[in-house]
């Protein structure tokens, strides 16, 4: 968890490698068989030309990150935005930021917004998003 909260701060990255594996698992978790993630022959006809990640899996190693940098505030008290930019595939290499934006105070409570960022290996954004995590003062 982050020692100390402010503006500018990088949050911890984490990086992630995306197999045909987890995609699957992902997919028994969640009971999403969409065959364009599970079945390959199916996805390489298909535009996308081979199966790709769940994006819920994507932003499941996105609030991984936030729950790093903010812990139980995160889990708690977080709420994320995101737009999905480009499809993650087996083989991929993910890597999700972030910075702290914002720091917000009243009442009490205070809010810290933040940016976030999914980029593969060849640097190409997947995902991008917003967070908004809550805590009481004092608290971080």
């Amino acid at each position: 968890m982050l020692a100390e909260i402010s503006q500018g701060k990088p949050l911890p990255s984490i990086t992630k490698h995306v197999t045909q594996e987890k995609i699957n698992l992902y997919a028994e978790a969640s009971g999403d068989f969409n065959p364009i993630h599970i079945d390959e022959s199916f996805a390489a006809q298909t535009p996308l030309g081979g199966t790709i990640a769940h994006g819920m899996l994507i932003l499941a190693y996105m609030s991984e990150m936030m729950t790093l940098a903010f812990g139980q505030s995160w889990l708690s008290q977080g709420k994320l935005s995101a737009r999905f930019k480009a499809p993650a595939r087996p083989g991929d290499t993910l890597t999700v930021s972030g910075e702290i934006n914002s720091i917000e105070d009243g009442n009490g409570v205070s809010y810290a917004n933040c940016s976030l960022e999914c980029h593969n290996q060849r640097d190409e954004v997947i995902v991008s998003g917003q967070a908004v995590v809550r805590f009481l003062g004092g608290e971080s």
